[in-house]
């Protein structure tokens, strides 16, 4: 969302104070107000730090040294090996300027192919479906404030009322409004509590539940034909898969029964609807064609490209929509542009100083590289740069015995995360409140964050890291270290491209309050806010149907590992915990790691409330606290990822990879579990 805030000195720490801003209208989650808490933490790295040759301690080394031994052996394996064999994996938490830099860092002065970020985790299969159905991706092709003034929201495998708690405001005008919210969720979440129509699906089945809610749209004559035929191509093959998903059908393949899939589809058909979907939609194998398929349903029902209508997919990570714009992905270039698209690489290769040909080709997805790890053409040395991969991938004790191999790992970070641990040479970096730059938050709007306070003595922000590498690699002219310069660079980069920025600037940026992208001085000089209203971003102007079908999961339960065991978050911790997990009063709320258990499914397994539980699934097991209720299925366990050590719940997950946007399966994946005969300890400390 970036909430908007205020931060001010009091004596010796940083208070948070409201600030009335678009997007959150003062408001904010508990872990907004305690974000300033990390700002003078004690356990904040201030070196850099080498690992002392075949030990486990690290040293405090000078600047100087961790550059040049970096850079040295960075030399050596490309000389030795070839330029692909180094790779860097990055961040949506990283400003605009700084992910634009990334990009650039990988493919001129390292020159390598293998660059790759957090996103593709988390966004890419929103992304997917977005990009084929309108030709581009843009989160929320609407300001979020919209969402109250329409007649109905249906959400997708989102839970906002614990994981973007003030985007709530706007859902409760809605209903206040007389709208109706509409949830597909396996567990009754508070966000489904608060809703006027929830349905409770088996997980990974949100593509059978489109596909059955496009069926009644036929059958009961509800579509908007004169939209399909005016504005979108391609629906007459949709529509004959989805006659294959009579009610009878779905209901078997989600658990929804006629009655309600007939309701729901009225109601959206009525009035003015906005389709949104998040993690719990597009984390699976199948995400990509999910998302097409509730698009599908969103065309067919003539509910995008008007006012008031739309799909829009709820960006999870603080600038998870500009990092996907500008280089972060082995296929992309700034502002979208493909790295295979002869014109888009001619045109950055001009931008940035360089020949075309000395343009790397695209590299290997996220979870790809991480898997290629010691193969004979996998990377021997990584970067990472703002990810904690040793807790957040799935199939987390492979990914960390992959990241063992490496002949240098090298970690960007500003807390000794789970993955640092494992790191060759730490880098200390600036945090967010230590300076400035841009970032586009889920609807598209760039914003400025400012600098309140100067880094700690001895503390480089990624941008100055870069340059010095870069530096010592020859070409250190090419990075500057000024965000404003960053970003004067980015907008020229992004000139002409999907995602146009040409026409921001940090003046324009703060007076608006934001920019909707694309923005061009000539074209669109105040920002797009609502995206679609005339035309999509194909060559023909049409949006585009897209047809998918329900090939089932990757593992369905089975005698052995007998519930659907699905994962997510929790309202006080964040991502892989690395910054939540070091704030005493988030880490009071929820201390430890938990599984919700339905109460038949603990009453069959002698299972009580408290009692400490082993979960296990083919690829490793996780301990955790049994929470029994009656909010998820009876077939189905959850498990929040913010822990690592024996409570990571990615040790579970299962890395199947959906084949467009190359996302792993984290939600869905067979499971089983088991009570503790003796008491382990559950709440890990932060090793």
């Amino acid at each position: 969302m970036q909430c908007g805030m205020n931060l001010q000195r009091e004596g010796d720490s940083w208070q948070v104070l409201p600030r009335d801003f678009p997007t959150n209208n003062g408001g904010m989650c508990r872990k907004g107000w305690t974000s300033a808490t990390l700002l003078e933490h004690p356990e904040r790295l201030t070196k850099p730090l080498l690992r002392e040759k075949n030990t486990d301690d690290f040293r405090a080394v000078s600047w100087e040294e961790a550059l040049d031994f970096v850079a040295n052996r960075w030399r050596q394996i490309q000389s030795a090996k070839g330029r692909d064999r180094v790779g860097i994996f990055g961040s949506g938490a990283l400003t605009n300027e700084k992910a634009y830099a990334l990009g650039k860092f990988a493919r001129v002065a390292l020159a390598t192919s293998n660059i790759d970020y957090n996103g593709r985790f988390c966004m890419a299969s929103g992304a997917a479906g977005g990009n084929r159905a309108f030709g581009v991706d843009r989160g929320l092709p609407f300001p979020m404030s919209d969402i109250a003034r329409a007649d109905a929201v249906f959400l997708f495998g989102s839970n906002v009322a614990e994981t973007m708690p003030p985007i709530v405001q706007w859902f409760e005008k809605l209903r206040e409004n007389g709208g109706k919210l509409l949830v597909s969720d396996p567990r009754a979440t508070p966000t489904v509590q608060n809703a006027d129509f929830h349905l409770q699906v088996t997980p990974g089945s949100d593509i059978a539940l489109a596909l059955g809610m496009l069926f009644v749209a036929i059958e009961e004559d509800l579509l908007d034909r004169e939209f399909i035929q005016s504005r979108t191509e391609g629906f007459e093959r949709v529509a004959k898969t989805a006659m294959n998903y009579w009610p009878a059908r779905v209901e078997k393949l989600t658990g929804i029964d006629e009655i309600q899939l007939r309701e729901t589809t009225r109601l959206l058909a009525r009035g003015n609807s906005m389709f949104l979907t998040a993690r719990g939609t597009e984390q699976h194998a199948n995400g990509s064609d999910t998302v097409s398929a509730i698009i599908n349903l969103a065309l067919a029902l003539g509910k995008v490209g008007k006012p008031l209508n739309g799909y829009g997919c709820l960006t999870g990570q603080g600038n998870g929509q500009g990092w996907r714009e500008h280089g972060q992905k082995a296929d992309q270039l700034p502002g979208y542009r493909k790295i295979d698209y002869p014109a888009d690489r001619a045109y950055i290769a001009k931008i940035w100083g360089i020949e075309e040909r000395d343009l790397p080709q695209k590299g290997r997805s996220g979870y790809e590289m991480l898997d290629a790890i010691g193969a004979p053409d996998g990377i021997c040395s990584l970067w990472v740069v703002g990810s904690n991969l040793a807790v957040s991938t799935p199939r987390a004790g492979h990914i960390q015995n992959r990241l063992r191999e490496l002949e240098l790992l090298v970690v960007s970070d500003f807390f000794l995360s789970e993955t640092a641990q494992l790191a060759h040479v730490v880098f200390p970096t600036a945090q967010w409140a230590e300076e400035e730059g841009t970032m586009t938050n889920l609807e598209g709007r760039v914003i400025k964050r400012n600098r309140a306070k100067t880094p700690p003595e001895g503390v480089l922000t990624d941008a100055q890291t870069m340059h010095e590498l870069a530096k010592r690699l020859g070409c250190g002219e090419k990075f500057p270290t000024q965000p404003r310069d960053l970003f004067d660079e980015l907008r020229l980069a992004t000139q002409g491209a999907t995602a146009d920025y040409s026409g921001v600037s940090y003046e324009k940026v703060e007076r608006e309050n934001g920019v909707f992208w694309p923005c061009n001085a000539e074209k669109s000089p105040d920002g797009t806010p609502r995206m679609f209203l005339e035309k999509f971003a194909h060559p023909s102007g049409r949006a585009r149907f897209f047809d998918v079908d329900f090939w089932g999961l990757p593992e369905e339960p089975d005698a052995d590992f007998p519930f659907y065991f699905t994962t997510g978050r929790v309202m006080g911790h964040y991502q892989s915990g690395t910054q939540t997990r070091r704030v005493t009063e988030l880490q009071a709320a929820t201390p430890e790691v938990f599984v919700e258990i339905h109460p038949d499914a603990a009453r069959e397994l002698n299972i009580e409330n408290g009692a400490r539980v082993r979960v296990s699934s083919r690829r490793g097991e996780a301990i955790g606290a049994a929470k029994i209720t009656e909010e998820i299925r009876a077939d189905t366990l959850f498990m929040p990822f913010h822990w690592g050590g024996k409570s990571c719940a990615n040790l579970l997950t299962i890395p199947a990879l959906d084949p467009t946007s190359k996302m792993p399966e984290f939600k869905v994946c067979a499971a089983k579990i088991e009570r503790l005969e003796t008491i382990e300890t559950v709440a890990e400390t932060i090793i």
